[in-house]
């Protein structure tokens, strides 16, 4: 039997272990109220951050969906330019350039650089804010971007077709006497790459196109086999990862019996190429690979447009959608949009994720559902359109006027 000999004492031990139970409970209730109150926070914390998602999501298609209903024009500034000199975009710059030279137009009509040349046929490549000016079966190609001229190359041989990279960097087919020569330059004109081709050994070089960063280039090679065309696509890496290969070669693609005449980097990563029955794309920043194909069967191609995003296909269509048919690939190849219209174009642009498709009189701008945002017409034709920052906002270039139109 237990003995206790100082009950007291005992008793206070009691006491105070009761003292401390109650404590404990008290703590367990406070603690049980900051949970309970942390939880009330989170919750309406999540509840208005949902909210507030939730109205951004609507604001934001509001804004995307929106229609337009009227253009407001506005002139900002009065130019010249003759009906042989042929206009294209550089940024949200005016690019004029014909047989006597090139010169570049800010939004505003200011006139920011100009360069004189004499060319029989100039041809015009860009890529972001760089153009390249060249002259078929000429010798000279002159760099330039929207601040001025980059510099001049001279090919000493004469020029069948180039490209040029965001860098400045130009890739040309040039004819040879008995052989064709492939060189690459840099925006001064000095030699980074040569190789050659020969229709036995390659083939002939019918398209070639630069990746954005120069690092890849892409050609199009023509070759008879066993009396039957051939068509092959190579790529040549010219970064680090080329250089232990023969002649920079990456990789490459046959397709018998049919010819590939063009060919296009649509950025770093990406690039397509069509056949008169097929469209290819490739992926890969340094050896691409073939991720898919899309037959067009029997249809015939009539226009090709695209941007660092999308790929569309223009066809004759013979059905009551429309008097044409516009099919848009992803850069995976993914057919993302098939969609009618019935204006006789001359552009048809990708920008955000707008299509505008547009002649000098009249103009139609889309979204990537298909769904017509503003259809409308010019009361003075239009050489060309340009998209801003502005999504609603665009600068026209017409025979003697640079002007905005802004979308209501």
């Amino acid at each position: 039997m237990a003995e206790v000999k100082d009950f007291d004492s005992y008793a206070r031990k009691f006491h105070k272990g009761g003292d401390l139970e109650a404590s404990s409970d008290k703590q367990t209730s406070y603690k049980e109220k900051i949970r309970s109150h942390k939880l009330k926070v989170f919750f309406r914390t999540v509840a208005i951050a949902l909210f507030a998602i939730f109205v951004i999501a609507i604001i934001y298609i509001s804004w995307r969906d929106k229609e337009y209903s009227e253009a407001v024009i506005t002139i900002d500034s009065t130019i010249t330019n003759g009906m042989d000199s042929k206009i294209i975009s550089l940024g949200e710059c005016v690019i004029q350039y014909s047989k006597d030279g090139v010169s570049c137009l800010g939004a505003n009509g200011q006139q920011l650089w100009n360069q004189t040349y004499e060319m029989q046929n100039p041809i015009a490549h860009t890529c972001n804010n760089v153009v390249a000016i060249g002259d078929y079966n000429g010798h000279h190609i002159y760099v330039s971007n929207t601040s001025g001229a980059m510099g001049t190359v001279d090919t000493n041989l004469p020029i069948r077709d180039f490209c040029v990279s965001s860098q400045g960097v130009v890739a040309a087919v040039l004819d040879g006497t008995d052989v064709t020569w492939i060189y690459l330059y840099d925006a001064g004109g000095n030699t980074l790459a040569n190789f050659k081709t020969t229709m036995k050994d390659s083939g002939y070089p019918i398209s070639l196109s630069l990746s954005p960063n120069a690092e890849l280039l892409g050609i199009s090679y023509l070759y008879p086999e066993e009396g039957a065309l051939k068509t092959s696509v190579a790529f040549f890496n010219f970064g680090s990862v080329g250089q232990n290969s023969i002649d920079n070669y990456a990789s490459g693609y046959d397709y018998p019996g049919v010819v590939v005449p063009y060919v296009r980097f649509m950025n770093a990563s990406s690039a397509f190429a069509i056949s008169d029955d097929r469209i290819m794309f490739y992926s890969g920043d340094q050896k691409p690979v073939s991720q898919a194909e899309n037959l067009m069967g029997d249809e015939e191609i009539r226009s090709v447009y695209y941007n660092d995003s999308y790929v569309g296909l223009v066809f004759a269509n013979s059905t009551e959608d429309g008097d044409y048919r516009l099919q848009v690939y992803n850069a995976q190849g993914d057919k993302v949009l098939t969609t009618y219209f019935n204006i006789g174009y001359s552009e048809i642009i990708f920008h955000d994720k707008d299509i505008i498709i547009y002649n000098e009189d009249e103009c139609i701008i889309k979204d990537m559902s298909g769904h017509d945002k503003y259809t409308g017409t010019f009361t003075i034709p239009v050489r060309a359109l340009i998209p801003t920052n502005v999504r609603s906002r665009f600068t026209l270039v017409t025979a003697t006027n640079i002007e905005t139109m802004s979308l209501k």
